[in-house]
């Protein structure tokens, strides 16, 4: 395990080794205790309780307004859209229109959150690799959806059979397979051959969706779609994807008389969970892929498509911090020392699926020195509910808060009942106010499907 004695105690928040995992508007209270968004974090958890998931909304904002500004200053015409499966409920959904951002959604209930709160249809885009009828017909019921990204020939067919139906031409993008490598995950890996998504242009079923999208009397083609994966912390698998891309267009184009209009290279950009990590900045991003398109689209003479950016952990995920209180605690001699907190796997199961590392701050003492390497575990009844392996904290105490940072995407997202635990509240923060997003679920909320 690692040695934590050699860490000097920090001055300020931006001494701390993972600082830069904090949102924006972090600092120290009047108290001495962490705050964001100028509320006490201490003052937040005794009025709502934990588990608590703070949202620092101008952080959330100005993540919002960075994608935007590092694209559109460099691309004629960009669409950045909010990938809602990170986190979505209706009042944020209200801030990304307020921010001129469109969204993806990948289910009924998330389009029904979207319209909700108050996205424009027109810039809402409907992805997922088995949308059913139903959600297809809702999603082209009056005033119908900004775009489907088409993901195989069966939705390509449905689709066609419902726009008919409905009397509209929906227009689309086709979800093409590149077989780019993004170096991440296994389980987030989906721009390759071997994946459940997309038209391969490998096997030839790229091609033929594009000759049955151009053919379809109630489809309008518009372009081609590709995600690579995520967390994407290299620029060049999106460099790769470009070439590969444009070449594809161009081929279409000749073959078929494809037009290249738009393009959607999705998302996928990294998002920093802890010291070790670091991810590109946003401009970075912006630059390479730019450049590389530009070369691309110029070396087989495409005019230049609009594009559609798909940011979702890496505009949300870092304007969350999940917060717990400390309880039991174990040591093992020689072994290790697990601390147990109020909430673990039902709202945070990343690191038992995806082993995923976070930080942990002591959110009464921010700034105390560290004095030992734990095992932060949750509450839950299987031994992969850990939250952090090896976390290099003061000694905490039962009763003490620790917050987790850059706990805003997938958390909950993917949070559940297990144990029929009830899923934490969501408060959003701005200039020292404090406002409900998501209430917390209640026992009567888990027994609400029950049928006696």
């Amino acid at each position: 395990m690692p040695d934590s004695s050699h860490l000097p105690p920090p001055s300020s928040l931006a001494d701390l080794p993972f600082a830069h995992v904090l949102p924006h508007t972090a600092a120290i209270s009047a108290a001495g205790r962490l705050s964001i968004g100028g509320c006490d974090v201490r003052d937040l958890a005794e009025r709502f309780g934990t588990p608590l998931y703070v949202f620092d909304e101008a952080d959330f904002r100005a993540t919002c307004r960075e994608f935007r500004q590092a694209f559109e200053s460099r691309w004629p015409k960009v669409t950045v859209a909010y990938a809602a499966k990170a986190f979505l409920c209706r009042r944020l959904a209200r801030i990304i229109a307020d921010e001129g951002l469109g969204m993806d959604v990948v289910s009924g209930g998330e389009l029904a959150a979207a319209r909700a709160g108050g996205m424009p249809a027109a810039n809402l885009y409907f992805h997922g690799n088995n949308k059913l009828p139903a959600e297809l017909r809702e999603a082209l019921a009056g005033p119908g959806i900004g775009r489907v990204m088409v993901d195989n020939f069966y939705e390509l067919e449905t689709l066609e059979a419902i726009a008919a139906e409905a009397g509209v031409r929906q227009p689309i993008l086709l979800r093409v397979s590149p077989n780019v490598d993004p170096h991440t995950h296994a389980k987030t890996t989906t721009g390759v051959l071997d994946s459940k998504f997309g038209f391969a242009i490998a096997t030839g079923d790229a091609e033929r969706a594009v000759k049955l999208g151009m053919e379809a009397k109630h489809l309008d083609l518009r372009g081609l779609h590709v995600h690579l994966g995520s967390p994407i912390f290299e620029v060049e698998p999106y460099e790769e994807a470009n070439a590969v891309m444009c070449g594809f267009a161009a081929q279409m184009g000749d073959t078929h008389g494809f037009e290249f209009k738009e393009y959607s290279p999705g998302g996928g950009f990294a998002l920093a969970y802890n010291r070790e990590q670091h991810a590109p900045p946003i401009a970075a991003y912006a630059e390479r892929f730019v450049s590389t398109l530009r070369k691309g689209l110029e070396d087989h003479r495409l005019p230049e498509p609009a594009l559609h950016i798909e940011p979702g952990r890496a505009l949300v995920g870092r304007s969350m911090v999940a917060v717990y209180t400390v309880g039991a605690r174990k040591e093992i001699p020689g072994l290790r020392t697990f601390v147990s907190v109020d909430g673990g796997m039902a709202d945070n199961i990343r690191p038992a699926i995806y082993g995923s590392k976070y930080e942990a701050i002591a959110v009464d003492r921010p700034l105390a020195a560290p004095e030992e390497t734990i095992t932060l575990a949750g509450k839950y009844c299987e031994s992969g509910d850990i939250l952090i392996k090896d976390a290099v904290v003061p000694r905490f105490q039962p009763g003490e808060l620790v917050g987790l940072p850059a706990s805003g995407a997938y958390n909950l997202a993917m949070s559940s009942n297990y144990n029929m635990a009830t899923r934490p509240p969501v408060v959003a923060v701005r200039d020292g106010q404090a406002r409900l997003m998501v209430r917390r679920e209640t026992i009567d909320d888990l027994m609400a499907r029950d049928v006696l």
